[in-house]
């Protein structure tokens, strides 16, 4: 994409892959001009304003993707032809979306900053497809899979009735601190920690103390040892 200056955001691409959320930051910026109605149907704005829009959108567009528009001096007549050509691309970022929410878990996440930062990356793509994600769906996400080996922790905190997710994750973060202000075992680190010992509990021992087959192995090094004394 040729280098465009002066940009208030991400300029879309010729391929339209980032329609959605260029159409979201034009929308913004044309209302902060008071210019958002220059692409509503049966509009009555001025030839003034009008041109003042189009200037605004031809200037967050790809070069290459302005040049195939150079005619078209109406923004509603440009804004339908680019809704037109890449409003399919809601289609293809809904059920990736909506996958990615039905499999996220806190526990696949080594500290819920991280497990946040991907809860409303994906909520945002979600309300980008017109998919309303409220406190109420955040909160219940997070406590279906938080806590699962601890059933009656997990009723404790859902009797508490929270009503923002904020409130909810102050309550996460405070439970995972001791009395001293020290960090405990976090349930995403037990989580983790479970795991570990459950793959090394699946390594076969060939002895019956637990430990592994120490003379075979003292073989084996032998052996290549022998391997690279003939190499030489």
């Amino acid at each position: 994409m040729a280098k465009l200056n002066n940009l208030m955001y991400t300029a879309l691409n010729a391929s339209g892959d980032n329609y959605l959320q260029w159409a979201l930051d034009t929308k913004i910026h044309l209302k902060s001009k008071e210019l958002c109605e220059c692409i509503e149907d049966d509009n009555n704005c001025s030839k003034g304003d009008k041109y003042k829009a189009i200037m605004y959108i031809r200037h967050h567009m790809d070069e290459s993707l302005k040049s195939q528009y150079l005619t078209i001096e109406d923004p509603l007549e440009l804004w339908t032809e680019l809704t037109n050509k890449y409003g399919h691309q809601k289609m293809v970022l809904l059920p990736k979306a909506q996958v990615d929410w039905k499999t996220l878990r806190v526990q696949d996440f080594k500290s819920m900053d991280r497990y946040n930062l991907e809860l409303f990356k994906i909520a945002s793509r979600l309300k980008l497809c017109g998919i309303e994600v409220t406190d109420e769906d955040l909160i219940e996400k997070t406590l279906s899979t938080y806590y699962t080996n601890d059933i009656l922790l997990q009723q404790q905190i859902r009797e508490r009735s929270f009503k923002t997710y904020a409130s909810l994750i102050s309550c996460l973060y405070a439970e995972s601190l001791g009395q001293d202000g020290q960090n405990v075992e976090h349930p995403i680190d037990l989580y983790q920690e479970n795991l570990k010992k459950n793959q090394e509990a699946n390594l076969v021992h060939l002895d019956g103390e637990g430990d592994f087959d120490h003379e075979n192995d003292d073989q084996l090094d032998y052996e290549t040892s022998d391997c690279l004394k003939e190499d030489n």
